[in-house]
């Protein structure tokens, strides 16, 4: 005599009508979820006021101080001597003269009419990857800092 099987056990053996059970389950939940979401207040700072990081190269006068002529020159943009200290991450003094600091779009727009400020660019961080040790796989980062 042959025993039915109950239906969830019917769906635990065939995988397919699992995973057919789970995506009409998704797709009759999405747009709960974006009339949740879209019920919640927007949170998020202007995009214009958002700091990111930015590489700032100066053309430093000969002799200068190369940090204090970096906090002079930022210090115009970001309200005084102190913020601008706050805001400079490094200081470039060898290689390239200029300056790491967070900044936002405008005062990236008002640095860039500074004198002496030659480029203002986004800082960016490089991922090499390949093997190093004999590891494949391995991931460095490369930047200035």
């Amino acid at each position: 005599m042959k025993t039915e099987s109950p239906r969830h056990l019917l769906l635990l053996r065939n995988p397919s009508l699992l995973i057919l059970l789970f995506l009409l389950v998704a797709a009759t939940a999405s747009p709960l979820v974006q009339i949740a979401m879209a019920a919640e207040p927007e949170q998020q700072a202007p995009a214009a006021q958002e700091a990111a990081v930015h590489i700032v190269y100066v053309d430093r006068p000969e002799g200068a101080d190369a940090e204090e002529f970096h906090i002079r020159t930022l210090a115009p943009v970001c309200g005084s001597e102190e913020k601008a200290k706050d805001a400079v991450l490094y200081h470039y003094k060898h290689a390239a003269s200029g300056f790491s600091a967070k900044l936002t779009a405008e005062q990236v727009e008002d640095l860039k009419k500074q004198p002496g400020v030659l480029q203002v660019t986004p800082s960016q961080t490089y991922q090499l990857h390949g093997s190093e040790g004999g590891h494949a796989g391995t991931t460095r980062t490369m930047g200035l800092m």
